[in-house]
């Protein structure tokens, strides 16, 4: 009696976690499309992503196979010499950020953009609206 009890227990408790890993499929979002060709930054607007800015054109051209490369890159902006680059789901934006800023060393500068994090910390009575996934509005 005890092992039928064991074993339809153990039986359900299976079924159980492949139901949850079932449903967990079917609600999970679709992969972002992943489009590393350089696109200009006009006519869009970021909330989450990393800025990558060059003292020159000829060095963002320079280091733009790089990008293309990077497993992390999923759209990337130019607005010459800068580079805006949105990350795929799941990046830590801010320790990407401190990765590019430590492989490209002649960078001035190298910038997260968060705006959620940024209109929590400042706490704002009327925020922007929630970043989407894709990184910008």
């Amino acid at each position: 009696m005890v092992r039928v009890v064991v074993a339809v227990f153990a039986l359900a408790l299976a079924a159980g976690v492949g139901l949850a890993f079932f449903i967990a499929a079917l609600v999970r979002p679709p992969d972002l499309p992943v489009d590393t060709n350089p696109a200009p930054l006009a006519g869009h607007t970021l909330c989450a992503a990393v800025v990558v800015v060059f003292p020159s054109d000829a060095e963002m051209r320079a280091a733009m196979p790089s990008f293309h490369d990077d497993p992390k890159v999923r759209r990337v902006f130019v607005d010459p010499p800068s580079v805006s680059l949105l990350a795929v789901p799941g990046t830590d934006l801010r320790a990407w950020a401190q990765e590019l800023h430590a492989r490209y060393r002649t960078a001035e500068r190298v910038t997260v953009i968060d705006s959620d994090t940024t209109a929590a910390q400042l706490k704002l009575t009327a925020p922007p609206p929630k970043c989407p996934r894709e990184g910008e509005y």
